[in-house]
C-alpha cells in the first residue's frame, strides 16, 4: 500500500483532509503532515518554500503519494521539483503558481489584499484568520457548510503562533514557482473549483498545463476549499490519476 501524504493549507489543521482521508484510506496508507511551526512540529528557518518542502520531504517516507491543499499545494510542487526519487504523484487543490499577481500573471490576488492579513494578525488574530476563511469559502454553492469547516479547522495559538503566521503569508506573497513547472516529471492532478476568488480556475488550468504529465479535475460550484463539499469526487479523480 503506498503511503499518501497530506499537506494542509495556511492556518488550517490538517483535520480539513478528513473527509478526503476517509476515501483514500482502502488504497494508501495516510498521512498528514503538519508544516513546520504547527502543532508539535518545530517551525523552520528561514520560513521559505524550499526550506518548507525540505523539512516535509524528511519526515515523510521514502516514497510515496502527495496531496496538498493551498499552500500545502505549492509545498507539494516544490517538493516533487526537487525529489522525484521520493514523490510518486502528486494532487495540488486549489494551488496556484504565485498566489499574487505579477508581470505578466493576473490570475491572482493583488498583493496588498494579503499584506492586510499580515498586519491585521497584531491587532485581531481570531477576527483576522475569520475573514481569511470568508475569502476562501467566497462565491462556493455550498457557502455556509464550507464556511463552518473553514472556522472550525482554523488553528489556535496554541497550535501555531502568530510569528509562524505571519512567516506563511510572506511565503504565499514571495513564493512563485512559474519557472519551475517543467521540470516537475510526476503524474499530476490539479484539482480546483470553478468559483475559487483566491486563486482563479484560470490559474489551475496553466498550472495543469505547464507541468509535464498534468491533467485538470475542475470541480462546479466550489470556492477554495472543494476538499470539504466535493471529498469522493476528489478521491476518486486522485485514485483514477494515480491508479
Amino acid at each position: 500500500m503506498i503511503p499518501l501524504v497530506l499537506l494542509h493549507g495556511w492556518g488550517m489543521s490538517p483535520a480539513l483532509f478528513d473527509a478526503l482521508a476517509a476515501c483514500l484510506a482502502p488504497d494508501h496508507a495516510v498521512v498528514a503532515l503538519p508544516l513546520p511551526g504547527y502543532g508539535a512540529t518545530p517551525a523552520c528557518e528561514p520560513y521559505a518554500l524550499e526550506n518548507l518542502a525540505a523539512h516535509v520531504a524528511a519526515r515523510a517516507p521514502e516514497r510515496c503519494v502527495v496531496a496538498g491543499w493551498s499552500l500545502g499545494g505549492q509545498v507539494a510542487l516544490e517538493w516533487a521539483r526537487r525529489a522525484p526519487q521520493q514523490v510518486r504523484a502528486l494532487a495540488v487543490i486549489a494551488t496556484t503558481p504565485s498566489f499574487v499577481t505579477r508581470a505578466g500573471w493576473t490570475a491572482a490576488v493583488e498583493a496588498p489584499v494579503l499584506q492586510a492579513f499580515a498586519l491585521g494578525l497584531r491587532h485581531d488574530r481570531d477576527a483576522t484568520m475569520r475573514r481569511f476563511a470568508s475569502l476562501q469559502a467566497r462565491g462556493d454553492a455550498e457557502l455556509k457548510t464550507v464556511m463552518r469547516s473553514l472556522r472550525e479547522a482554523l488553528v489556535p495559538e496554541t497550535h501555531v503562533s502568530t510569528d509562524t503566521l505571519e512567516k506563511g503569508l510572506n511565503v504565499l506573497l514571495e513564493a512563485d514557482l512559474s519557472d519551475g513547472l517543467e521540470d516537475i516529471v510526476q503524474p499530476v492532478l490539479v484539482v480546483h473549483g470553478d468559483r475559487d476568488a483566491l486563486t482563479p480556475i484560470s490559474a489551475g488550468e496553466h498550472l495543469a498545463s505547464r507541468v509535464r504529465d498534468g491533467r485538470l479535475c475542475v470541480i462546479p460550484g466550489a470556492a477554495h476549499a472543494p476538499l470539504v463539499t466535493h471529498a469522493s469526487t476528489i478521491g476518486a479523480a486522485m485514485r483514477e490519476r494515480f491508479a
